[in-house]
Order: structure tokens, then sequence, then C-alpha cells
């Protein structure tokens, strides 16, 4: 395809596609699948090689949010029946990280429910950062916490936090519909606050709600203008208890081509495979290593992945190595510090009916529920039970 190889050309210029290009990758067939990955995959390799990144998340404070966004099963309302527990003490988050350091894990995302850390949460999650840089040399920590106001970026920089997660979600044009107690400017405000801090910015999108191929592209624009290391992608789980519940609108094709865009149109920033690759990407999973150089290791904040050790195998097997910890994640021409945080567990898309059918990408979208496939996480933080790492 004439298309792929000027895709290819421009990602190995670091030159970004234009929006009809990028939106012709999510109109592509399920034929020219293969040939769609196989393409991402050059840029894919060309600045990050074989690599994966593992990443792993804490939860430090579960449920209980007074924001409305409907994906999310810790929303305000929310009747999903996740864990629920207040702030984790820095050496009980420490020993929860140990357990992702441990199974490989290069980074640590420390992850708190709720609009925005007070100053005293920022206290908080200083001593558990400075908990986990002294038991571990070299961890880098992504912290996610919600909106930030001035002074708690430069604060949590202090502190030792290597980065700073807070995605876009979705269009700005759609945002409202998803969300009503903050904006999508709030969201752009706070990246721009850890980036001016000195951190590693981290913000991506949750997809799956039904919205629109040029909704996709809008968001990826605009975190592509916004200019993160890192770009994680969710796939909305859809929680039983949730405005979102009924929502499966995701199939693997789907997964791949959206992964294939970002890539495209983020050659050589971290793009992570985070929260829903294992209810929507299924057996598919290995193929979209070739799209992506970052995943998270084991379980979520409220929703379990699958076995750490399943994912050590996905990697070996697929034939990509698992990224040292003394390997600078981004490419000589970015900044040193690389990657970020973001995996969620709800996907973060337009509330509202699904896209009409001519705005839909691509041959066989609609998905099918697979409600068995969402696994509420029991274990690990919050609980007695060993994590999954």
């Amino acid at each position: 395809m004439d298309l792929l190889n000027t895709l290819v050309d421009k990602g190995l210029r670091r030159e970004p596609p234009t929006r009809e290009e990028a939106l012709a990758v999510l109109a592509s067939s399920d034929d020219d699948l293969l040939d769609v990955v196989a393409a991402a995959g050059k840029v894919r390799r060309q600045w990050f090689g074989r690599r994966v990144k593992l990443n792993y998340l804490v939860n430090l404070k579960s449920g209980l949010c007074p924001e409305d966004c409907s994906y999310c099963s810790q929303r305000l309302g929310s009747k999903a029946e996740i864990l629920k527990y207040t702030w984790l003490k820095p050496d009980e988050a420490s020993k929860a990280a140990a357990a992702g350091v441990a199974g490989g894990a290069k980074r640590v995302c420390l992850v708190a429910s709720g609009r925005g850390p007070t100053d005293r949460d920022v206290d908080r999650v200083s001593r558990t950062i400075e908990a986990i840089k002294e038991q571990h040399e070299g961890v880098e920590v992504c912290a996610c916490l919600g909106l930030l106001t001035d002074g708690q970026a430069e604060r949590l920089r202090a502190a030792g936090a290597d980065a700073y997660n807070h995605n876009l979600n979705t269009s700005e044009g759609t945002y409202g519909d998803i969300t009503t107690t903050h904006t999508y400017a709030d969201r752009v405000e706070t990246v721009r606050q850890a980036q001016g801090a000195g951190l590693s910015a981290c913000s991506g999108l949750i997809a799956g709600m039904g919205e629109s191929d040029a909704d996709l592209v809008d968001v990826v624009f605009s975190l592509r203008e916004l200019d993160p290391d890192s770009v994680p992608v969710n796939f909305l789980i859809p929680f039983e208890g949730t405005p979102l519940a009924k929502e499966w609108n995701l199939t693997p094709q789907r997964c791949l081509r959206i992964l294939a865009m970002v890539r495209f149109v983020c050659p050589d920033v971290e793009v992570r495979l985070a929260g829903g690759r294992e209810v929507h990407l299924r057996s598919m999973q290995p193929l979209a290593l070739h799209l992506v150089n970052s995943i998270f290791l084991g379980d979520y904040l409220t929703s379990e992945g699958q076995a750490g050790q399943a994912d050590l195998d996905m990697i070996t097997d697929a034939g990509f190595v698992v990224e040292e910890a003394d390997t600078t994640t981004l490419p000589a021409h970015r900044a040193p510090a690389g990657g970020g945080c973001g995996g969620h567990d709800g996907g973060c898309a337009p509330c509202g009916d699904a896209a009409p059918e001519e705005e839909t990408a691509g041959s066989g979208d609609a998905g099918s529920a697979r409600p068995d496939l969402v696994a509420v996480r029991r274990r690990g933080a919050g609980t007695d039970l060993a994590p999954n790492a």
C-alpha cells in the first residue's frame, strides 16, 4: 500500500502523518491488518528496537472518588464491587512496589483516586517515593494523583519522582460528555505543570466507547502537540456498576489499528499498552508488541491482569526482550528521563450512543461482550494476598 510506505518514511523521519492518513489507518480493512502492523512495527523498531519496558501499578488509595468520570469504577456513585481503602502507608506501598520490581518492572507507578492531592497528600506520597527509592536504587517512580495545584509538581520532583501521569483520555470536543466535574483544559494544565517542574510527562487516551475515528485522531494529535514522553493507550473495561458497563465496541483488530495509528502519529515516543489489553486483544496481545514498546506487568488499579509470568513469557515468545534498568527508554534526541505511567481500568471516551456506521473503522469492529474477562482485583495492594507480578 502506498499509504503504508508513506507512513513508514514519515515515521523514520519523525514527521507526523496528515489527519487523513491517520484516519485511513483506522479505516483499513482486516485484510490489510498484518500489513498495517508490519509497517508500524518498522517505525517501532527504528526508535526502540525489540525492547519492552515493564511498568508496575500500585494503587495507593482505591475508590471513594468525588469525580463523575463515566468510565471509572472508582467514580462518584459507582456500584462496581471494587476494593475500597484509604491511603497505604509508605512501607505498605514500598512493599507492594517491591513485587513489581522483582518481576522485572523498571518503573513503579503510584496512583491515587480523587480530584487531586492536598498538600498533606503530596507529603505522604513524597515519603512513599523516598521509601521506594531507598529500597530500589535506580527504579523510576511515576505519580498519578489527579489535578495538581501550583508548586505540587515541584515538590514531587524534589522528593525523587521521575514522571507524572495525567491522561487527556478523549478529544476536547467530547470531553464534557464523559466528565462534568473537571474540564479537558484542567487536564492539559496539569500535564504542563508536570513538564514545567522537570517531570517526564505521561499522557494518553482510553478507547472503546463508540467514539468516532475523528475523535481518536483528535486526541492523539493533541497529545503529539502536548509532547509527553509516554502515551499510554487504554481500552475500556466495562465494569458492571458504571454508566458504561454495556459498551463493548472493540475487537482485537480494532485495537491493533488504534495502536498502529498512535505509533505513526507519535513515532519516537514511549507508547504503552495499558488497561484492557487482556479483555479486548486477548490472544492477539503478542501482535501488539510490534506496535508498543511498553506494557504494565500484572494487575491494574481495580482489575486483574493476566499472570505476571504470562506477560514475561509472551514477550520472550514474540521475540522481544525486557528493557534493562540501566537502559534509557527514549531515543537520544528526546529527554533522557523517558516514559511515564498511565494504566487505568476503564476507557475514557465519549459517553452516549455508538458512532454512526459510516464513522466506524474497518470491518468487524462491533465487539462482542465478554464480561467473563473483567476480573475485579482482589489481591495485592490493600489486601492480605500476594500481588500479581
